[in-house]
């Protein structure tokens, strides 16, 4: 990675992706990619997206019936966890094989079309010392953006705050500020620096300040602090984000492309942020997200990451603090052949 991220629960300098070819017997190839977190996942992931496509073999490249035959196969282990990734993978990958197989983007095939969405820059602002802060910080936002966000979860509400004005003091009042906590705190810690968050203002969201599964204590945060709550990078599929909209856990929502269900649960998603009154951001996977987001009613925010930039042929660009996708049909992914052999594990 070009800027290491350390977090509040740990270190994350690599970027172990898994890449996924879905091959036709029309010679169209989709394309998609997962993050396995740390590369010790990644043949696991592996292997269950190759028993999947043994069940797939020989079937129509339809995103919808592929999901349902693969959600029944799979109902006793559980449509959770990285058994969702590698349906994810395959449900992207079907998504772009039927766009370029129409000559078409996604977006279009969804109903939409392409358009520049709104990103912040999620590349750096780790746990880390107060000048190192001030200088990224700054770098960040001469890359084009006009919003960036800071991961807090220090040891001590103090050194939250200290590094918090830091960064607002070196972007200055123009620039949108987003805090991430990262599952750090326990309820009653995420109540009480929560409200400091809501004194020093100038903070767009307070992203997962506790455990990610606990809609219960979420909802009890939102409750009780003013900032906006959001979470959403970690709901395993629509279901378990509409459960946290029932209990209400968060002011706005942030689904993951391979945790909510690829392009198809993602749409799902979206349906249940539009009926709840709740704006959308994206989490990782800015290629398909930019597309995603362009046909989602409560568009937010896209974080944006560089992450895969290395091994594709065209990166996202940003341009004025937008994000535009890679041009073409389908998901707009080609591997740089020559970078995938040179990173390849």
């Amino acid at each position: 990675m070009r800027r290491p991220l350390q977090t509040s629960t740990g270190a994350v300098s690599v970027a172990p992706l898994l890449l996924v070819d879905l091959k036709t017997d029309q010679g169209v190839v989709g394309r998609s990619y997962l993050f396995s977190i740390s590369r010790i996942n990644t043949k696991a992931i592996a292997a269950l997206v190759e028993a999947m496509a043994e069940l797939l073999k020989g079937d129509a490249v339809a995103p919808f019936e592929i999901e349902k035959k693969l959600r029944a196969r799979y109902t006793l282990l559980g449509v959770h966890n990285i058994v969702l990734f590698a349906m994810s993978a395959i449900d992207m990958c079907a998504w772009d094989a039927l766009g370029q197989a129409l000559g078409e983007p996604v977006v279009r095939l969804l109903g939409g079309s392409p358009r520049p969405v709104l990103a912040y820059n999620s590349t750096g602002l780790g746990i880390q010392a107060i000048k190192d802060l001030v200088e990224e910080s700054e770098a960040l936002v001469a890359e084009g953006f006009s919003a960036v966000k800071l991961r807090l979860g220090r040891p001590t509400a103090a050194a939250d705050m200290e590094a918090l004005r830091a960064v607002k003091n070196a972007i200055g009042p123009k620039v949108t500020l987003m805090v991430d906590f990262n599952q750090a705190l326990t309820v009653a810690e995420a109540i009480r620096r929560g409200r400091m968050l809501d004194e020093e203002g100038g903070v767009l969201w307070i992203e997962e300040p506790v455990r990610a599964d606990d809609f219960a204590g979420c909802a009890k945060v939102a409750r009780e602090v003013a900032t906006p709550i959001q979470i959403g990078e970690n709901f395993m599929g629509p279901e378990q984000m509409a459960q946290a909209i029932a209990a209400g856990s968060c002011d706005y929502v942030m689904p993951d492309a391979q945790r909510i269900g690829g392009v198809t649960g993602w749409m799902r998603a979206a349906a249940l942020a539009q009926a709840a009154g709740l704006e959308m951001s994206s989490h990782l996977f800015v290629e398909a997200s930019c597309q995603l987001l362009a046909v989602t009613p409560t568009c937010h925010w896209l974080e944006y990451v560089d992450w895969a930039d290395p091994i594709l042929e065209e990166p996202v660009r940003i341009k004025a603090g937008r994000a535009i996708g890679p041009a073409g049909a389908g998901l707009g992914m080609k591997w740089n052949e020559k970078s995938v052999k040179k990173y390849a594990a």
